[in-house]
């Protein structure tokens, strides 16, 4: 049985709707990891990417973020910008 497409308002939008996304890293340069509610997040505009991070610094530093470097698709836009004073 094959079902129709989910209606734009269900699904998730894809990465050419939301093309800005952090790199979350450690103080060494590398990926880190963090838990679903941080993970993985995508914005549509460069200024909803910098709302987002000015916001959950702190809960990124608690997960072991030192730094964090902004993409737009895989173009490195700046970074690596610490995360600590």
């Amino acid at each position: 049985m094959n079902l129709p497409e989910q209606p734009s308002t269900f699904r998730p939008p894809s990465p050419a709707e939301r093309p800005w996304w952090w790199r979350l890293e450690n103080a060494a340069g590398e990926e880190v990891a963090v838990g679903p509610d941080l993970a993985g997040e995508r914005f549509a505009s460069q200024a909803d990417a910098e709302s987002w991070v000015g916001e959950a610094w702190p809960d990124l530093a608690a997960e072991g973020v030192d730094a964090v470097t902004l993409f737009e698709h895989e173009r490195r836009v700046y970074g690596p910008m610490s995360l600590h004073a």
